[in-house]
């Protein structure tokens, strides 16, 4: 891609999320949403490949239909109130229907179902984007409106998310497929205790971008996109297959890892609003998730490589050059949890 044309594509994928984050009148906010899934459109299209044109054609589709489904909300909400603020939203219907547009454009379940084929179409640095930037735009904006969301539909948003981010990606040979699932597992326990913490959402949404930050680069450093290519990492850099072992048991949220953190707090926060059984639920479910996240480290660690495996990267090759950002990613989605304490009171 010319250089020009992506430094325009990526200043206005800035431009989209900064304009969210600074607006508080509807039109506003939304018009940065736009100007979010326009610019990150030209990256998806890029491959001029059949699978990356279904997957932009079903994200923009999937996003179009969030977004007039999110600006009917807010006109519906001028019409009852005359305001056109986000703090103004008073009316039920309104928050409910927001709650469900930002939902499907950030790919909760159960409206989750275009993100496993829209990520299984794209590259891993698109994919990376899609999975982390791209939710930071929608998280401003439930964030503002916490207050008047509903928390039961929150919490059943979130409870089945859980559920669904672990059972769907048990069978996926595919990584950035299992990466979805992933991602719908973390956003379930982002939004099931937003309305009683915000903090807690904020501190899981920081912590998720960078592990899946980290496992995305190290994905794309080893040029590995199914499970029975990943085997042969060990041979190219075992360091890096170690990180990538320890930075896949802190997305399952293994103690002593970072990943542990937000689920511990969580967990302890659903219990003192009295909500044990939805707690039981999710703390069950990430068993589900657990389950291919030690797949993925079996197949890596465990298993030698084949005899004959087809990839455009020879087994020979070797992993020289550093890489600062993933070292610093790695760290910090392995080593934080001892500092849960100083974490904890920051977020209050």
């Amino acid at each position: 891609m010319n250089p020009i044309v992506l430094t325009i594509i990526i200043s206005s994928l800035g431009l989209g999320t900064t304009m969210t984050f600074m607006g508080t009148h509807w039109l506003f906010m939304w018009m940065g949403l736009e100007i979010n899934t326009l610019a990150i459109t030209p990256l998806m299209i890029n491959q001029h490949h059949p699978r990356a044109v279904e997957a932009t054609t079903k994200y923009f589709i999937t996003q179009a239909t969030a977004s007039a489904l999110l600006l009917f909300a807010s006109v519906t909400n001028a019409w009852a109130s005359g305001e056109w603020s986000l703090l103004e939203m008073i009316n039920p219907t309104s928050a409910t229907l927001a709650t469900i547009a930002l939902a499907l454009k950030i790919g909760l379940a159960p409206l989750h179902f275009w993100l496993p084929e829209v990520l299984q179409g794209l590259n891993l640095t698109t994919g990376l984007i899609l999975s982390t930037w791209q939710k930071l735009a929608p998280f401003a904006i439930l964030l503002q409106l916490y207050p008047t969301l509903n928390p039961n539909l929150l919490l059943f948003l979130g409870v089945t998310s859980v559920i669904v981010g672990g059972w769907g990606g048990l069978n996926q040979t595919q990584l950035r497929k299992i990466l979805a699932y992933s991602s719908i597992a973390h956003l379930g326990w982002m939004i099931m205790i937003l309305h009683y913490s915000p903090n807690l959402t904020q501190l899981n949404l920081t912590l998720y971008i960078i592990m899946t930050s980290t496992t995305f680069l190290l994905f794309k450093t080893f040029n590995s996109t199914k499970i029975n290519s990943i085997s042969t990492s060990a041979i190219k850099s075992p360091l890096l297959s170690i990180i990538t072992l320890m930075t896949l048991l802190s997305l399952g949220g293994l103690p002593p890892l970072t990943g542990f953190m937000p689920k511990w707090l969580i967990l302890q926060e659903l219990t003192k609003q009295n909500l044990n059984i939805s707690a039981t639920i999710v703390a069950f479910a990430t068993l589900l998730s657990l389950f291919f996240y030690l797949r993925l480290c079996y197949s890596m660690t465990l298993t030698m490589s084949p005899n004959s495996i087809h990839l455009s990267s020879s087994w020979r090759t070797k992993i020289l050059q550093p890489n600062l950002l993933l070292m610093t990613t790695a760290c910090l989605s392995i080593l934080l949890l001892p500092l849960t304490p100083t974490i904890f009171m920051l977020t209050l």
